[in-house]
């Protein structure tokens, strides 16, 4: 008998991950190196480590190692992922209301934005995502203003018909080129570039900061600001992973990773101002757009039946100062 109840004991602890571990704990996403997202990740792991007196340590994995978004979060869900970036639209998928900080033209400017994130409305729906999923936001981290870029201007509505323009696997993310007339076209982050490159689309929508890091404008000649979409990530932790810690150490970890959210936006922000001279300096034609002209295309499908948020949620969005 004792010698099985040993055998049990040794399985038990082989079937353990290192996921699992209490003082471990992996940082997956899909962002390059490069990318702000990734130093201000690394930030919190330093702080982390730091201020738990080496007691938690966590490793950042960037550039889709541990997959793409859609595998982050079932990540989430498996253990084998800890902490991740996503965007509100894939955290729409498991609570549909979430994915409204992610939907167009709902934001007037960064302010805007600044001051949902502080809301009592941003906190009630990472509430309802942690009932929902068990899993904790830490923190939300602005990711920028998205823009179209192409081979070609793009300044009216009319200039996306048909075209074909790579987005984000996230059905919230196709509402704006369906909403002019593109042909939206789902391809994983990392495989963007050769798309662009081989013609398999014809453009793509990204803030600034991440079409410089992916190094768009070398197969894209135009950036067109359309600004369609204020967007930003929730930074969310594995419910088990969360379980695992202290209530003073949950404490630390809100802390950090609300510090390093904020640090990040204005990080992101600050290069969304700079960017564009750099871009023209590189031989980039970059275009004032009239973004009241794409924003009524896309009203009418803000507050229709198949969104995920309520009427009520979007009044609130918009009343916002």
């Amino acid at each position: 008998m004792r010698a099985r109840h040993q055998l049990t004991t040794l399985l038990l602890a082989l079937s353990i991950t290192p996921f699992a571990q209490a003082d471990n704990f992996v940082f997956g996403h899909i962002y390059e190196a490069s990318h702000s997202h990734h130093k201000w990740a690394l930030w919190a792991a330093e702080e982390i480590e730091k201020r738990s007196e080496g007691r938690h340590h966590i490793e950042v994995f960037p550039s889709s190692q541990l997959g793409n978004e859609v595998e982050l979060n079932e990540g989430l869900d498996l253990g084998t992922v800890d902490i991740i970036y996503t965007g509100n639209a894939f955290a729409g998928n498991a609570y549909p209301p979430i994915a409204l900080g992610s939907a167009p033209f709902v934001f007037r400017d960064f302010d805007h934005w600044i001051a949902y994130s502080q809301s009592d409305l941003f906190k009630e729906l990472t509430q309802g995502y942690e009932d929902t999923t068990g899993h904790v936001p830490l923190g939300l981290i602005y990711f920028g203003q998205r823009h179209v870029t192409a081979n070609k201007p793009i300044l009216t509505p009319e200039d996306m018909q048909g075209m074909k323009i790579r987005v984000p696997d996230a059905p919230l993310l196709l509402m704006f080129p369906r909403a002019v007339g593109a042909n939206p076209t789902p391809i994983a982050f990392s495989e963007v570039y050769l798309a662009l490159q081989q013609g398999v689309v014809d453009g793509q929508e990204n803030p600034l900061p991440i079409i410089k890091a992916m190094k768009f404008e070398e197969v894209q000649s135009d950036i067109s600001l359309t600004g369609h979409i204020f967007d930003s990530q929730p930074i969310i932790m594995g419910g088990n992973s969360w379980s695992q810690l202290s209530e003073e150490d949950q404490t630390l970890f809100r802390n950090v990773f609300q510090e390093a959210a904020e640090q990040g936006s204005q990080d992101i922000h600050q290069q969304e101002l700079d960017l564009v001279s750099w871009f023209q300096e590189q031989g980039t034609e970059v275009h004032e757009v009239d973004r009241d002209a794409f924003a009524e295309k896309v009203r009418p499908s803000l507050s229709g039946e198949s969104v995920g948020w309520s009427a009520d949620q979007y009044q609130r969005l918009e009343a916002i100062e």
